[in-house]
């Protein structure tokens, strides 16, 4: 079977005018009989350049998986074939490497593989559970419904990741851009002042010549404390990324931080409820389902307290009791478990539960951002306004000379 291509078209519609476009189609002839059914007369058929695709516009992240699907849902739920929702939903997306990966996923299904199948070639955007959503909702005969329903997973999940992302990066950014000022103030402004300072013929404030001294470090040695630093970060996340035992024990270290830690917490549990909530939807076996959970908590403390809540469910126990054995769950989502199990209603407990830590994270994250900023300006207060004191404090002291 002809692999399918992007021509760009020129012609003129059924009033004369006109008109021009692009169609996913395998070669110009067939491109000109489709374009001739919707009553085009086309003048000029042409396949479409990658020049552009090549840089990409960046790879697909997530957010873009999470678009892809809420699309495909949209399509099918609107009774369009799944082979011509692929094409639809290719020809709308901006970023043309995501377009091509879901032109490849098309080409894999109409030459006869089954959507799971074509996912699995793509692990880096589909990770099993995704993957094993979609195969279960093929097997039932329900694919439109899964796909909302995973749609619905990574939006949430997504919208919870940017939340923490947030909490975190915000005054991590401004401390750094502080950092910043702070050094171009020492290495550029204080020499500057330095000078006429030696013309005084006076002792300097201590003070004073404890900024001059960190200026006269900051300019024989920045380059090496620059390099110091980035190679002291870059080592620091090679090694973090490859140490389980080090990431677990700054997991649990970031736990236990003032305000940060209960984000973080709270952000572990209502991944661990959403994801739980839509593979036990999906008819996944709840071993199964707290398999594919263990990785998706974004926690290596939350994930093996997960791996043991499933081998503990393996052997009998019911989940809320599993739960509780761990010592990390929240008692409310444990109760939530509990009453659902009760009540066999368990996927839905779960989502309630995750919609009720999403809602906790939302606040938390604005209660954070409320109170870092005045603990932000305080610090850039005492690093700026400190430097601007030492610099002036001399001319101040002259002043108060000359006056007396």
């Amino acid at each position: 079977m002809a692999e399918s291509a992007i021509f760009v078209w020129q012609g003129t519609d059924k009033q004369g005018k006109k008109t021009n476009g692009e169609i996913t189609s395998a070669n110009p002839a067939i491109a000109k009989a489709e374009l001739r059914r919707q009553g085009i007369k086309a003048t000029k058929v042409r396949k479409k350049g990658k020049g552009l695709s090549l840089g990409g516009g960046g790879k697909p992240k997530p957010a873009d998986i999470a678009l892809f699907t809420r699309q495909m849902s949209t399509m099918m739920r609107a009774g369009v074939p799944l082979v011509q929702s692929f094409d639809i939903v290719a020809e709308g997306l901006d970023k043309p490497k995501m377009a091509e990966l879901v032109r490849n996923i098309r080409n894999d299904v109409s030459g006869g593989s089954n959507f799971a199948s074509s996912l699995r070639k793509y692990p880096l955007y589909f990770d099993d559970l995704f993957c094993n959503l979609v195969d279960a909702g093929e097997q039932s005969g329900s694919l439109e419904t899964m796909l909302d329903r995973i749609a619905t997973y990574k939006e949430k999940t997504e919208s919870l990741k940017a939340k923490v992302k947030k909490a975190m990066t915000y005054p991590i950014a401004v401390v750094v851009v502080a950092l910043v000022v702070s050094g171009i103030l020492l290495i550029k402004v204080v020499p500057q002042f330095e000078d006429v300072f030696a013309g005084f013929g006076a002792d300097l404030p201590a003070f004073t010549l404890f900024v001059i001294g960190i200026s006269d470090f900051m300019q024989e040695w920045w380059f090496m404390i620059v390099v110091a630093i980035l190679g002291t970060v870059s080592g620091f996340m090679a090694i973090r990324k490859r140490s389980r035992p080090l990431r677990e024990a700054l997991d649990r270290i970031a736990l236990k931080l003032p305000v940060a830690g209960s984000i973080i917490e709270k952000s572990a549990v209502a991944r661990y409820a959403r994801t739980l909530s839509t593979t036990f939807a999906a008819g996944v076996p709840l071993v199964d389902a707290l398999t594919s959970v263990s990785g998706s908590t974004g926690s290596t403390v939350f994930e093996k307290a997960v791996i043991k809540v499933r081998d503990d469910v393996s052997t009998g126990q019911q989940l809320h009791f599993s739960m509780r054995n761990t010592g990390v769950f929240p008692n409310m989502v444990i109760q939530m478990v509990a009453i659902g199990e009760e009540a066999g209603a368990l996927d839905d407990m779960l989502d309630k539960s995750a919609t009720y830590y999403e809602e906790q994270v939302d606040n938390a994250v604005d209660n954070l951002t409320a109170l870092m900023e005045p603990i932000i300006m305080s610090v850039l207060g005492v690093l700026v306004g400190g430097l601007i004191i030492a610099m002036y404090l001399p001319i101040f002291q002259l002043g108060a000379v000359v006056g007396g």
